[in-house]
């Protein structure tokens, strides 16, 4: 009882004195700039990251919008975490707690954890660096491995891959090593034509330059006009001429059948034949024909 009495008169003289009340608001006057710091340094740093990317916006590189504002929401996070940590760790040494016995446990405790989860650690890292490179963004289509398709979406830790025919891959970032994107440059379209022996190849050649001259004005998914390289083989049958076309990313195959049909009305139009299918029989026994 007399230990009990003591302690409650200790605690109220304790408090009781000026100095205590002087270290208390000299403590919480120390934790209020900690924490207005911290945030003006978020906000500081925030308003940088932003104005980094608006000067890479600005400059003749082609970038994506989406891969931006991923990229600059991450950095941002980041930002917060660290900045945040470093304020929570001086308020408690404020405070009059060890951080270093915090710091010193965290430190086994994250190393225990690290050696068990070192694949996470990888597929962080590769993701971070997917991002930051632009190796590929959202709506690309790509090929990694075995898999090809459009990047449904990035994370961090895994990406997805839709196929064309509708299955969704999910990669871990970690076992992404190559990359083919199909998606950053223009695509080209290569169509062969096919023309009977007994034709006029000039004259043939002269319908399809003229047919494919103002064609690029006609479909916004050509880059520049077609062009017909000539005579690319001359099979058993035919004469095969070569047309290539330079189209937008992955326009590539729609623009390759839109050139053949053309092509093929435009050679019924004038008469021209594309060779017919032959079949040569033969006896056994009888002299196979020359």
């Amino acid at each position: 009882m007399n230990l009990t009495g003591g302690s409650i008169h200790n605690f109220i003289t304790k408090f009781q004195n000026e100095g205590t009340w002087l270290t208390i608001g000299e403590g919480l006057l120390k934790i209020l700039a900690i924490m207005f710091v911290a945030n003006m340094l978020i906000r500081i740093g925030k308003l940088a990251i932003h104005n980094i990317f608006k000067i890479r916006n600005l400059s003749p590189l082609n970038t994506s919008e989406r891969r931006e504002e991923t990229l600059s929401k991450l950095l941002d996070n980041i930002l917060s975490y660290v900045v945040y940590f470093i304020a929570l760790m001086m308020i408690l040494s404020v405070l009059t707690i060890d951080v270093k016995a915090l710091l010193a446990g965290a430190g086994i405790v994250g190393l225990a954890v690290g050696f068990g989860a070192q694949s996470l650690v990888k597929d962080i890292i590769s993701g971070f660096f997917i991002i930051f490179e632009d190796q590929f963004s959202v709506g690309d289509h790509v090929r990694i491995g075995v898999f090809e398709g459009n990047v449904e979406a990035i994370g961090l830790r895994t990406t997805k891959i839709k196929s064309w025919t509708g299955e969704l891959h999910i990669l871990p970032n970690g076992s992404i090593v190559q990359v083919t994107n199909f998606s950053l440059n223009n695509s080209m379209a290569v169509v062969d034509i096919s023309i009977a022996y007994g034709e006029d190849i000039e004259k043939a050649e002269a319908v399809i330059e003229e047919l494919l001259e103002d064609m690029h004005m006609q479909h916004k998914e050509l880059v520049k006009a077609p062009e017909l390289l000539g005579i690319q083989t001359m099979g058993a049958t035919e004469v095969v001429l070569r047309i290539t076309a330079e189209t937008l990313p992955m326009k590539q195959a729609s623009i390759a059948r839109m050139i053949r049909k053309e092509v093929k009305l435009l050679l019924d139009q004038h008469g021209i034949r594309t060779p017919d299918p032959r079949l040569v029989m033969y006896a056994r026994g009888t002299e196979q024909p020359k």
